[in-house]
């Protein structure tokens, strides 16, 4: 199981954080025994991430309110659509999620109008 303390260099709740996110993104990833090969190249991925996450504080702060004192933040997706599929990758999930996977009927009723042949 990845913990917190194998994502060195950040907060605690920024590890939590990282860990949850990539469990969504890659189911299997507790499942790799310690001092696997699998379970060390997703840890290298969580501490990439980890890297670019963006820190709280001023830098963050897209727009500010005094009247009733709001604060709003820029929201920056920590993962890239490389670390997403490198995690998923580990899973042998080689699709995109939510993608269509399986075999699909030939025959479609537009073919009868053209019978020389499937068109492209």
């Amino acid at each position: 199981m990845i913990r917190p303390d194998d994502i060195p260099g950040v907060d605690e709740d920024v590890a939590r954080t990282i860990i949850v996110a990539a469990r969504s993104i890659a189911p299997c990833i507790d499942s790799f025994p310690d001092e696997s090969e699998e379970r060390k190249n997703a840890v290298a991925i969580l501490r990439r991430v980890a890297a670019e996450a963006p820190p709280a504080g001023s830098r963050r702060v897209r727009s500010q309110r005094i009247g009733s004192a709001a604060v709003d933040y820029w929201n920056a997706d920590t993962w890239s659509p490389e670390d997403r599929s490198l995690l998923r990758s580990l899973c042998g999930q080689s699709a995109a999620p939510n993608a269509p996977v399986g075999s699909f009927p030939e025959g479609r009723p537009i073919q009868r109008l053209w019978p020389e042949g499937r068109h492209s």
